[in-house]
């Protein structure tokens, strides 16, 4: 059982936020079991074989960049708070990065996707739903 009377002082100011920041990373775990998979599994199996992509900026699609930006900011800051609490903080981060519209995004997916185990990991969630792999980037 944890003793809250003698936290170290650096670490006490915590303590009333703990619930909150609990909570937060349970649900944020909970919606990522979700999510993650469906936006695996909707890629295309080319989605990392490009150099870069080309937009068309419309007002719709500039109003569907922000809103897109905003979820991606709030999966950026649950994925960061789960690297030091309970959850999957790098996947969040991964789908905080696969949602936002930014520029340089295409050249980050594509070397996170070049690391180790990133790849298998997310052909392994396209193969439980009979989806073909994805094609590994040639180079970033």
């Amino acid at each position: 059982m944890l003793n809250f009377d003698r936290l170290p002082s650096w670490l006490a100011w915590i303590e009333p936020w703990l619930p909150i920041l609990i909570s937060v990373s349970v649900v944020s775990l909970l919606i990522s079991l979700f999510v993650l998979p469906i936006l695996v599994v909707r890629m295309p199996s080319h989605y990392f074989v490009g150099k870069r992509r080309v937009r068309k900026w419309t007002l719709p699609r500039k109003l569907f960049y922000i809103l897109r930006n905003s979820v991606a900011l709030l999966l950026l800051l649950a994925g960061l708070a789960m690297l030091v609490l309970p959850g999957q903080g790098l996947l969040t981060i991964l789908m905080a990065v696969m949602v936002s519209d930014l520029p340089g995004k295409y050249k980050v997916e594509r070397w996170l996707v070049c690391k180790p185990g990133v790849l298998r990991s997310l052909n392994w969630i396209r193969s439980r739903y009979h989806r073909p792999p994805l094609k590994k980037p040639s180079s970033i």
